[in-house]
């Protein structure tokens, strides 16, 4: 199967940089960095793998990559996740 990979215009990759080193949500900066490591060429199992601040199922650096094929940048803030819920006190 071939390697799953981007093309980024150069306000696109603007707009990626701009979210990976300013944006104010941790989950949201790495997905643009992760976006933008498979943008230079590594491959998304890779940048899963070893290309993070802490590793990821591959699938997962997957779905980022498909929702910003998608959506866009807005894919990546719109799709956030978190664990659970905990209750308040």
């Amino acid at each position: 199967m071939p390697r799953r990979t981007i093309s980024l215009s150069d306000t696109a990759a603007q707009d990626l940089r701009r979210g990976r080193d300013h944006d104010p949500h941790p989950d949201v900066r790495e997905r643009c960095a992760a976006i933008l490591k498979i943008a230079a060429g590594e491959s998304p199992h890779h940048v899963a793998r070893a290309g993070l601040l802490r590793p990821r199922d591959p699938d997962t650096v997957y779905s980022w990559l498909g929702r910003y094929q998608g959506e866009g940048i807005a894919g990546l803030r719109q799709h956030r996740h978190g664990g659970p819920r905990r209750g308040h006190l």
